[in-house]
């Protein structure tokens, strides 16, 4: 048996499992399994190991992209220059990737239009620095929104106050994920218009209310789906 998974806190509402189980069925891959491996804290990590010592990957989301490195033998060095993991390799020893920063433009790019050259992103976690990393890569000028905002970061009533200035989008928060799918980030969205591009990295519900509002605002809006695809079949990548 090939064992792959996902490590995570909560894990009811990720599409991760049933992706790669697909993938696995549709290749004719009948020795590899995928599984949720929901950790109520990261120090029980090891210990996961050593129960599945036939690991060959793992998929790594909230809260734990972050929190997992330390427990890592080697960092690759986008993981490095972007600060957090979301793919592990067993290699021997459990070494840290970050397919999330290229899975992120991947997705993006094609609804990308020239005047879109500059993003607010939403949250500071894991996949907020990914998706920084990525636009920044790209020359596309970021500012990150917190609700305890440090060093260049803003808050969500300064971020409010310019967002007509930002005609991307980016919601890296997991605000508005099911079952809390009526939720919105604390962002008032006065100033979205027909020249936005709102992404939400949630792809459960397909529509978040976030998206549901930036429509109605005239924005083009993209959700989480094409970003996990991208990012797993890079994960795949690194586990061939």
């Amino acid at each position: 048996m090939k064992r792959f998974g996902l490590l995570g806190r909560f894990l009811g509402h990720s599409a991760s499992a049933a992706y790669f189980n697909e993938k696995f069925r549709r290749e004719g891959l009948s020795d590899h399994h995928y599984q949720n491996f929901e950790l109520p804290r990261i120090s029980d990590f090891p210990t996961l190991l050593q129960q599945y010592p036939d690991l060959v990957g793992l998929n790594v989301t909230i809260p734990y992209k972050q929190a997992v490195m330390p427990y890592l033998g080697q960092l690759s060095s986008t993981a490095q220059a972007i600060g957090a993991v979301n793919t592990i390799v067993f290699n021997p020893v459990p070494s840290g990737y970050n397919t999330d920063a290229e899975g992120f433009w991947n997705s993006l790019a094609p609804h990308l239009q020239p005047h879109h050259t500059r993003a607010l992103v939403l949250g500071t976690g894991g996949a907020s620095q990914a998706v920084s990393y990525a636009l920044r890569q790209k020359e596309i000028a970021v500012r990150r929104v917190s609700r305890s905002p440090q060093d260049d970061q803003l808050s969500y009533q300064a971020a409010a106050a310019v967002l007509h200035e930002y005609p991307l989008l980016i919601n890296a928060t997991p605000v508005g994920t099911f079952p809390d799918t009526d939720a919105l980030p604390p962002l008032a969205l006065d100033g979205l218009g027909p020249g936005h591009l709102v992404v939400d990295l949630i792809y459960n519900p397909p529509q978040t209310a976030l998206l549901k509002a930036a429509q109605q605002r005239g924005a083009a809006v993209l959700n989480g789906r094409p970003m996990l695809e991208a990012q797993a079949e890079a994960a795949w990548q690194l586990w061939q």
